[in-house]
């Protein structure tokens, strides 16, 4: 036996001896981790085929516009021949001292923060009630999502038909007994930028209700089974259960509202026009933009308002991905993909 373990130390090499239980045998060392090999020829030609016509369109559609925008938008250009009246930054200079540019950024301001919070809570009510079971469930969910899918168009001109002094609003306030209510609803500046939360909020509110709807199907039920098993109330199952989950969602649809907000024109342009929009304090940057660029023969000016407003959406746009989306991109990398 002894001299079996003698000639096993002596003659065997490392891997000999680790393998027969030698002690004084050193481990061998690990295998080295070869570096990946970068895209061949093939492969990234398989990247330009996949990835070249989506990029082509972001550049023709996106950068292109943005870059032509910022370049006459450094000249007075009346929209036909070749841009000759360089002002430089006057244009923006003068945009950002306009006081009519700074009473549509305070409509477009108070728009995004009243669509948060006329739509969301209300939204997330009624996704909760439509997500359980009930009948008509189907029915309801068509019915509220209707709206979304009407052309703005239409939508803009059945609402001012009927909010109208003489229109259908008055006229139904009138046959209840209600006659002193009645206002006059798209010219009174106290109560026309209420007009069109009213208007925005029922022309999106069921695009709101949908997308929650779609991130509860997403819950597994027996979280909240067990959590009632275990004695907990609906509210406390939504508030510790349903919100965190359905937080992504949220957010999502928080950050849609907002670009919407900022870049909202059809819904003002068409039932108030470019005129009364501002006597009424409805106007947003996309309505001066149309007023004071296409409309006054100034298309130089138009297109830096459309630069203006291209970069304050993108700002809004970057500081929320860095302060609110940020968890969930987080979250949805894995820890070599973060570094």
């Amino acid at each position: 036996m002894h001299v079996r373990e003698n000639s096993l130390t002596e003659t065997s090499s490392p891997s000999e001896l680790a393998r027969h239980g030698g002690g004084d045998a050193q481990a061998s060392p690990p295998p080295v981790r070869r570096r990946a090999k970068g895209l061949g020829w093939a492969g990234r030609l398989e990247v330009a085929i996949l990835v070249g016509p989506a990029l082509l369109v972001f550049l023709g559609f996106v950068i292109f516009p943005v870059a032509a925008a910022a370049y006459y938008g450094f000249f007075n250009w009346k929209g036909f021949g070749a841009p000759t009246d360089f002002v430089g930054f006057d244009n923006y200079l003068l945009i950002l001292q306009d006081p009519s540019f700074h009473a549509a950024l305070s409509h477009n301001a108070f728009i995004v923060v009243m669509s948060l919070v006329l739509q969301g809570p209300a939204a997330l009510l009624l996704a909760l009630l439509l997500n359980r079971r009930m009948r008509g469930q189907s029915i309801i969910r068509v019915l509220i999502f209707i709206p979304y899918v009407i052309a703005e168009v239409v939508v803009g001109v059945g609402w001012s038909l009927m909010l109208q002094q003489n229109g259908a609003a008055n006229g139904f306030l009138e046959n209840i007994g209600l006659a002193g209510l009645q206002q006059d609803w798209l010219a009174n500046p106290d109560i026309a930028i209420w007009t069109l939360m009213v208007i925005i909020t029922w022309k999106y509110f069921g695009f709101a209700v949908i997308l929650f709807l779609a991130g509860l199907q997403g819950i597994p039920e027996e979280l909240s089974e067990a959590a009632a098993i275990d004695g907990a109330s609906f509210w406390q199952i939504q508030r510790t259960i349903t919100l965190p989950l359905l937080g992504p969602t949220l957010r999502i649809w928080a950050f849609l509202s907002i670009i919407g907000s900022l870049q909202l024109f059809d819904l003002v342009y068409i039932i108030w026009g470019q005129y009364v929009a501002t006597t009424a304090g409805t106007s947003t940057m996309a309505t001066y933009m149309v007023s004071e660029g296409r409309n006054a023969g100034n298309y130089g000016y138009g297109n830096a308002v459309a630069v203006v407003i291209f970069v304050i959406s993108l700002v809004v746009a970057l500081l929320y991905q860095r302060f609110v989306l940020r968890r969930d991109t987080d979250g949805a990398l894995t820890g070599d993909a973060r570094k």
